[in-house]
């Protein structure tokens, strides 16, 4: 383990520990815990945009499907086959659209 990875296992240990009231005998389980929570945190993208690739067009292959953006988005199957057909595969350009549509629906 790197020491960084150890010292923010080590911190978020601590922090549990306190969280929890400061009770002596569950250091293991408050370590595995933490350790738990920090692989996860540094398996997560730190935003949405840290996810979409480098270039924001994707190929056409790896293009979301109407049914995987209708669900990620919440917008129906005919709303997403219309902006993917509109937008072709910026990525980035398809899920805005996907909230901006799905936000005026709301109102």
């Amino acid at each position: 383990m790197s020491d960084d990875r150890i010292e923010k296992i080590r911190q978020r240990a601590y922090e549990i520990w306190q969280r929890e009231g400061s009770l002596h005998g569950d250091h293991e389980r408050h370590w595995l815990q933490a350790e738990m929570e920090i692989d996860r945190e540094a398996a997560l993208p730190l935003t949405a945009d840290d996810a979409l690739p480098e270039t924001r067009d994707v190929p056409g292959s790896d293009a979301l499907t109407v049914e995987a953006l209708a669900a990620h988005t919440g917008i129906s199957s005919q709303e997403a086959q219309e902006l993917l057909d509109r937008l072709g595969n910026d990525r980035a350009a398809i899920e805005q659209a996907a909230r901006k549509l799905k936000a005026r629906k709301r109102l």
